[in-house]
């Protein structure tokens, strides 16, 4: 923990240290821009792998801006290649599929232990230079004043004052920022439960990660490291506890009904607890002198794996800006953010809503629409040579650094 005899005035007071509240610390100090980090826990790295981890879904474009900020080099040894994506839904005959090479890249995206990339971030973050960490810590109150945020910060060691020209909530989906900034935000409940396991499949993934809609919620199947896949399975909510109390036995055979047997039989379902999903979106990405970014700017479902994907280049985006820039929290800079980050976020979160709305809609008048618009993305090069770009994390007007090849 790093606490400064003196508060950083005139800088940018980044509240969570979360994933994306990390990353954009890390970016900023890359840059040469003075911030303080609040993170409500003390660091920590866990170096005990477990089966039944949690695992993440990177895109290219998160692989490339991570490895501009110096994160990836510490992380990639753990990581597995999604070299080919499979996309149906149950009982019609439409899929479409996207396979890396014909794209000209090596993988679409990886897979990788969340508590590989938290690891990773916290080396890098041991490296910064002009970055100050508290943590753990809270932030107790937030004084609005002409030049920038006062916040009144509980730490360890007592009470901290930090006087901030651009003020930036990082602190999740219920952000308290958001709301002291009076920030409204949309919700939506989706009425279904998240169960995420790790499972052995009888025949190897070979890099390939498979998405299946059905009436009941999509369910993904992610390839791992040393054979294993990551399960993501939604279910109504209603049958949440139903489903969380089924042995190993019948839980496999609800994802194996759900998800059918391209990889042959699935076994060794690790640990798996229901959660709740709902989309909550901020009605603006901006206040005086203040921004939102991550899911305390947007919260999406998650079988499309874009959560972080799409935090991540908030972040960038914002370092890009505000390296680039004499006052940080300038009016006309946080016009610019969000005028940039719209496409890429207004998109996503259309895209993900629409794909669990319209997928799993019962409506079976829908159907030949649906297989028909599969069959379209599969064999249609423009169609799908989009749909692989914006699975790669490439829309809008990206950040720079994502932007950069991997070397």
């Amino acid at each position: 923990m790093n606490l400064p005899a003196s508060p950083v005035d005139g800088g940018v007071l980044i509240v969570g240290g979360g994933l994306v509240g990390a990353s954009l610390a890390i970016a900023l100090d890359a840059a040469g821009v003075a911030a303080t980090l609040v993170e409500a826990a003390a660091p920590r790295a866990d170096a005990q792998p477990s089966y039944d981890e949690r695992n993440l879904a990177l895109a290219r474009a998160t692989i490339n801006g991570l490895a501009a900020i110096g994160v990836w080099p510490h992380a990639a040894a753990q990581a597995t290649p999604i070299r080919h994506i499979h996309v149906s839904r149950a009982g019609e005959f439409g899929s479409a599929r996207i396979d890396a090479a014909k794209h000209g890249v090596d993988a679409l995206g990886w897979t990788l232990p969340a508590r590989e990339l938290g690891t990773a971030l916290l080396r890098r973050l041991d490296a910064c230079t002009r970055l100050t960490r508290l943590a753990p810590a809270k932030l107790e109150s937030l004084e609005g004043r002409a030049e920038g945020w006062r916040a009144r910060i509980r730490t360890a060691d007592g009470e901290r004052v930090i006087d901030a020209a651009l003020l930036v909530g990082a602190d999740g989906t219920e952000s308290f920022v958001r709301a002291q900034l009076g920030i409204d935000a949309q919700r939506h409940d989706y009425e279904q439960a998240l169960f995420v396991a790790t499972v052995t499949p009888e025949r190897a993934h070979a890099n390939r990660a498979f998405e299946r809609f059905s009436d009941a919620g999509p369910v993904a199947l992610l390839p791992l490291a040393e054979g294993r896949c990551g399960l993501v399975l939604t279910v109504p909510a209603e049958a949440a506890d139903e489903v969380a109390a089924l042995d190993d036995a019948g839980f496999i055979a609800l994802a194996q009904s759900r998800l059918g047997w391209r990889l042959g039989r699935l076994s060794r379902p690790g640990k798996r607890h229901p959660y709740a999903i709902h989309r909550v979106a901020a009605q603006r990405l901006t206040g005086p002198r203040a921004v939102l970014v991550g899911n305390a700017a947007q919260t999406v479902h998650p079988i499309g794996a874009q959560g972080f994907n799409l935090g991540l280049r908030d972040a960038l985006t914002l370092a890009e800006l505000v390296a680039a820039a004499e006052d940080p929290g300038a009016p006309a800079l946080l016009d610019r953010y969000a005028a940039r980050r719209a496409p890429d976020r207004e998109g996503t979160m259309a895209m993900s809503h629409s794909l669990v709305r319209l997928a799993c809609l019962e409506q079976p008048l829908l159907a030949p629409l649906r297989s028909l618009a599969l069959l379209a993305h599969d064999r249609m090069a423009p169609l799908q040579n989009r749909l692989a770009r914006h699975g790669m994390g490439f829309r809008g007007e990206p950040p720079r650094a994502v932007l950069e090849r991997l070397p």
